[in-house]
């Protein structure tokens, strides 16, 4: 089937289920460290994945599934205005000295549409746009060689219980949005822990790490769900617009026909309507028939369970600077069920995986690692935890805002591996 075989290659968040010198050097500067949360004005609401940039440079941070930030401001910066934003909303723009250190709450107005507002130019084939719009990448979007600053992060959880978690600084090398040639990344800082112990005797390992994230840029790598032949596997329809960074946006449906037997995609796409640019797109995948979507993403079992996703969920958002565009967050998640031999209740499993571009800066003179420092489309972060043994490194960068569980499980995971390790060493003396 040719779906098939294509979301086989597409996919590299396949699960591995088993029992048992950089470009960007670190840089030493002296900064400010702002946190605090991003709320709806009216009710208080958590905005998720709202992002926060400094104006005028390419430092920007994102908020985390609790609405929270902490924005690391280097000094050179501190006179700048702080622009935040968030779809739907009003863009937000203010002096960063009228911040607080830290219990920031920073309140966004929800935008109203005006019915005065209906464009009469609006297009009304919503494929015809798709079509435009990705046809017209190499205009719209960063067209340059670029170096990116990336934080990746990816969590383990038992039901609601964090059993793991791994984080990383990324060097992406942007190729061209014009350019067929894929991005490379270089992996500069990791660090990682886990409770097997909270697992089962099933070790979950993702397969891809920060490429996961990176091939959700649908912008760069459209071949990844929408190809010339599969545009007309699609219905597309136009639901209420909405704004954006104070841009009209329009707001496209897209579901699979209902004669097309192999998996797709359903979901929405928003798209500023004076420029066709993509500015940010949700979805995720059909995985109604569990043998076919077991086949896809597990790539080994124990022979006493069956396991299969019950949710494969997508997100990508693009930023502006100077009138172009580009990548600047993205997350994956996937859910899954594992139903044991002679057990009388299953297993549920969720792994998620987000990257946020932290900075950037052109890359003029097109450097990029030699093969042997690249990171592989087969990675999986290692298991050991010595990374978090240096926090001056950590420091420097900005990172997404961890959840407090997530905080709080990495904390009792910290202290679990001392007492190992104490134990192991005085069980290792005569």
């Amino acid at each position: 089937m040719f779906i098939s075989r294509k979301l086989g290659h597409i996919l590299v968040w396949i699960l591995l289920v088993a029992t048992g010198t950089n470009y960007l050097q670190a840089q030493t500067f002296n900064f400010t460290e702002y946190t605090g949360e991003v709320l709806d004005a009216n009710t208080n609401k958590a905005l998720v994945f709202a992002t926060l940039s400094i104006e005028g440079t390419n430092v920007s941070t994102i908020t985390n599934s609790e609405g929270e930030f902490a924005l690391k401001v280097p000094m050179e910066f501190e006179d700048r205005n702080l622009i935040v934003a968030f779809l739907g909303y009003k863009t937000k723009e203010f002096p960063i000295a009228q911040l607080e250190t830290k219990k920031n709450k920073i309140l966004m107005e929800e935008f109203a549409m005006a019915l005065s507002e209906a464009r009469i130019d609006a297009p009304n084939d919503a494929e015809a746009l798709v079509k435009e719009v990705l046809d017209k990448k190499g205009t719209n979007y960063l067209n340059e060689n670029t170096v990116m600053t990336a934080f990746y992060r990816e969590t383990i959880k038992k039901r609601r219980t964090n059993v793991s978690l791994s984080e990383a600084v990324v060097n992406i090398y942007k190729a061209p949005y014009s350019s067929n040639k894929k991005d490379a990344l270089e992996l500069y800082k990791a660090r990682k822990s886990t409770d097997y112990s909270k697992l089962d005797t099933v070790a979950l390992k993702l397969q891809g790490g920060p490429f996961n994230t990176l091939f959700v840029d649908m912008v760069k790598y459209p071949d990844y769900i929408f190809t010339p032949e599969t545009l007309s596997y699609y219905e597309f329809s136009f639901n209420t617009s909405t704004r954006v960074n104070d841009q009209l946006i329009y707001v496209i449906d897209f579901k699979q026909k209902e004669e097309i037997l192999d998996p797709l995609y359903t979901g929405k796409l928003y798209i500023d309507a004076e420029n066709k640019i993509l500015t940010s797109a949700i979805y995720s995948l059909n995985i109604t028939d569990k043998r076919l979507a077991s086949q896809m993403f597990v790539r080994r079992k124990p022979k006493n369970a069956e396991v299969w996703p019950t949710d494969v969920s997508y997100r990508v958002d693009y930023r502006e600077k100077n009138g172009k565009w580009y990548y600047g967050y993205s997350n994956v998640l996937l859910e899954f069920k594992v139903n044991w031999d002679k057990r009388l209740f299953n297993s549920v499993y969720s792994m998620s995986c987000e990257m946020a571009i932290t900075d950037w800066e052109e890359n003029l003179e097109n450097t990029i690692p030699k093969t042997k420092d690249r990171i592989k489309s087969s990675i999986i972060l290692s298991d050991e935890a010595i990374g978090f043994a240096d926090p001056n490194f950590w420091g420097e960068y900005n990172i997404i805002e961890p959840e407090k569980s997530i905080e709080s499980a990495i904390k009792k995971i910290q202290r679990q591996l001392k007492r190992d390790k104490s134990n192991l060493e005085s069980a290792s003396k005569p």
